[in-house]
């Protein structure tokens, strides 16, 4: 942290700079040996006054072991091992990368299933598809609010470490730029951003595709805009003692008066409302509409 400081062990200001350190991401196996190790100097270090902080790391974070597709442990005994040079001859390094992230949550002990990687290619090609073929034109409502949707979506779930998650909203966004005809550019260029973390070489393609000279690396990141988040409208499920019997199409903060107007001008609500007293009306907006009928 301060290593060319001839005068002291570390200066103050590098001290409150640099350490402690945000963020330790480490395989439990490592606990009796780097981390025990890395608490012990630090410890002491605190003891003799020569750093501020009384522990080296803000945050711990154990990931879980890959396994082999035999659901073990690698190991050359076993012949379960997964070269990832051979991954990455036959379907690029970002497909790996994308995999390894994508095969569940961080901390949890995940069987390697090479059969599998062919999912996170056809997603890296969606994405290169749809950032091709980008057009200027203006971001229609649907579009707009899934995008706001995945840009809150993946900021949040990377300052988690909620990788595998992260992707998988990508991968919705994409799937809906893919298919349509002109995909505005705006959308396909914060759809780039958000790929890089993961699959940096897709993000560099795609930016300069979108008509970039310069990497996107320096590019701020995404900003969502809360108010865009919701949709315009919602289906929401209509009940009738218990069963659902319908769904209606409308507003997520629409009055209980106009709920009630579509809900009993559906059919399947008529056929078992008609000659029953209504006792009640139980209405979550933007949830349910269940009716209570006898």
């Amino acid at each position: 942290a301060d290593n060319g400081n001839d005068a002291e062990f570390i200066s103050p200001q590098s001290d409150e700079d640099w350490l402690p350190v945000d963020l330790y991401v480490g395989g439990a196996e490592h606990a009796v040996l780097h981390l025990l190790y890395a608490r012990f100097w630090h410890l002491f270090l605190h003891d003799q006054k020569k750093v501020q902080a009384p522990e080296p790391f803000k945050k711990l974070v154990h990931q879980g072991l890959i396994l082999g597709a035999d659901g073990e442990k690698m190991s050359k005994s076993r012949g379960n091992v997964v070269n990832p040079d051979e991954v990455i001859a036959e379907h690029g390094a970002d497909a790996l990368r994308l995999y390894e992230m994508f095969m569940g949550p961080l901390e949890a002990v995940k069987p390697w299933q090479t059969a599998q990687v062919s999912g996170v290619v056809r997603f890296r090609d969606r994405v290169f598809q749809a950032c091709a073929k980008a057009a200027d034109v203006a971001i229609d409502e649907e579009t707009e609010v899934l995008l706001h949707k995945s840009m809150r979506k993946v900021t949040t779930d990377i300052d988690q470490l909620g990788f595998n998650t992260a992707i998988s909203q990508l991968m919705v966004l994409s799937k809906h730029l893919e298919g349509m005809k002109e995909p505005p550019r705006e959308a396909c260029e914060k759809l780039a951003l958000m790929v890089s973390p993961f699959a940096p070489h897709l993000g560099e393609e795609c930016w300069s595709v979108l008509g970039h000279s310069e990497s996107l690396a320096g590019h701020a990141w995404v900003e969502w805009d809360e108010a865009k988040c919701v949709d315009a409208t919602v289906t929401m499920a209509v009940q009738v003692n218990g069963k659902v019997r319908a769904k209606i199409s409308l507003a997520p903060d629409a009055a209980e008066d106009d709920a009630r107007a579509l809900a009993f001008a559906e059919e399947g609500v008529q056929k078992f409302t008609e000659g029953k007293d209504v006792k009640k009306v139980i209405y979550v907006p933007g949830k349910i509409l269940n009716i209570v009928a006898k």
